[in-house]
Order: structure tokens, then sequence, then C-alpha cells
């Protein structure tokens, strides 16, 4: 009976729908690579105490469609993660990444990665190859770790981070709190930072639940001497409320979208029209 029933479920319009949309957007990405329409798009962030200027900012991947559009991350990362698709993606991220660290001296970046990529060898060529055309690069670079591909393979992460850190490299455990990562593992990796999932986040100010929450999980990276990032900060209420609670430093809209024309490539474009 419970196998009719679940063969029922895969069989039924809604998974062949998703079936359908999941291949549609590999394909997407798949030409995208081949035509090398793959951008970082970049996004500030900003210290608490200093939320004029942005601390650093993280770079994301972009893909353009067939007409030219700009498609974000979180419309095909999840789909492509899991396969050799999100290493390619990996390993675009951080050439770029580090090409933008290697021509702007005084940047500070972090790049998106998944645990997935350490056991890839050209991830690991990649990150190679720049840190030697680049021996400042690996003291500006912070490399984020989704929870939930870090919680896969802990034990491989551990050892990675503890290479990379003898080596400047700084690492963010990203979207914090949503619900992967026990604290035994938080204590094991030592994870530099942690950004705080938007769940928690949106609307905080006025939220009590998502308050005493995100004071819990700055409490708990307080305790681990982890700096703390509130991710998804969209409004000046939410972020006040965030400095008085002890966060670290902010991401969002509020402070600035993330953009294929950063301040350093204006000013390079400017340079060259002068």
């Amino acid at each position: 009976m419970i196998d009719s029933y679940m063969q029922s479920e895969m069989d039924s319009p809604l998974t062949a729908a998703v079936a359908e949309r999941d291949k549609n957007t590999l394909q997407m990405v798949r030409d995208a690579i081949r035509k090398k329409q793959v951008l970082l798009a970049f996004q500030p962030i900003v210290q608490a105490a200093r939320p004029d200027r942005p601390a650093f900012w993280e770079g994301l991947i972009r893909v353009l469609d067939d007409s030219g559009r700009v498609i974000p991350a979180r419309e095909f990362i999840h789909t492509a993660e899991t396969s050799e698709m999100g290493r390619v993606l990996d390993c675009l991220a951080l050439e770029y990444g580090l090409a933008t660290l290697r021509e702007n001296p005084d940047l500070r970046l972090s790049i998106n990665m998944s645990a997935r990529s350490i056991g890839y060898p050209r991830w690991m060529e990649t990150l190679k190859r720049g840190l030697e055309r680049d021996p400042t690069g690996g003291e500006r670079l912070i490399l984020e770790i989704t929870e939930s591909s870090a919680i896969v393979m802990p034990d491989l992460v551990t050892v990675f981070m503890q290479q990379q850190q003898d080596r400047g490299i700084s690492f963010a455990l990203d979207d914090f709190g949503a619900g992967y990562t026990s604290f035994r593992y938080l204590r094991d990796f030592y994870f530099d930072m942690i950004k705080i999932d938007s769940t928690f986040i949106r609307g905080i100010a006025q939220n009590p639940d998502n308050q005493v929450l995100t004071a819990s999980l700055i409490s708990v990276a307080q305790h681990f001497d982890m700096f703390t990032v509130a991710e998804f900060v969209e409004t000046q209420e939410d972020a006040a409320y965030l400095v008085d609670a002890g966060i670290d430093c902010m991401q969002g809209h509020y402070f600035g979208a993330a953009t294929i024309d950063p301040p350093w490539v204006r000013q390079s474009n400017q340079k060259i029209a002068v």
C-alpha cells in the first residue's frame, strides 16, 4: 500500500513539473557556462560600528540567459549544487574572485563554495594558482561554506580549513541557523565568522521570536570567538535593532544590493573615459 502511494506521488503531475523545471534550469546554466556568460555580482557587508562603508564584499555567481538577463544564484544553485555543474560554478566563482582581488589590492572579498568542491581537483588547482599569482590574496579572501554542505563531510571540511587558514584565508559559515549544523560541529569547525540565516533577520525589529533566536545565535558565535554577520537586512529598524543586539556586521538591500557594476569597476571606467 505504501509502495503504491509512493509510486503515485512520483508519477504525479507536480513531480513531473518539478523535474522538467530542474532539467530546464540545468540546461540554462550549462548553456551559460558553454557560452562563457557567467559573472560575479558584488554586495557590500558593513561593520555595525561603521555602516557608512563596506568592511568587505561578497562575490555572488550569476549567469546570463539567452536574452542577456542576469539570473541570480537562488534561481539555479540548489538544482546545480550537487552535480558537477555546481563544482564548475564554484571554480568560476573562485577564479573570478581571485582575479578581482589581484586587480584591487585594497579589496577584501568573500566567495561562496560547497564543501563538495574541496575534493574537486579543478577547484583546488584554481585556488593554488590564484594564490601563487597574488601572494596577498589569501589574506583578503573569505570562503563561505554553506551550512548544508558542511555537515555532509565535516572531517574533510575541518582538515581543509586548518590547511587554508595557515595561508591566511578566512572562513564563514553561511546560512547559520537554517537547521543543519549541530553545535558539536560548530565547535570543531573553527569558522572565523557565521552568517545568520535570513529567516531570523527579516523583520526582526517587530518579531520577538526571532529576536530571542538571533540573540542565542550571536551568543553562541561570541562564545567561539566568531564574528557575526546578519544577512538580508532590509530596513533601518532592523539594522538599528541588530546593532543594539551586538551583531558585528550586516548585509542586505538596506546597505546595497548586489551589483555587477561595483565602485572599483565604475572608477576604472571613469579613468578610461578621461
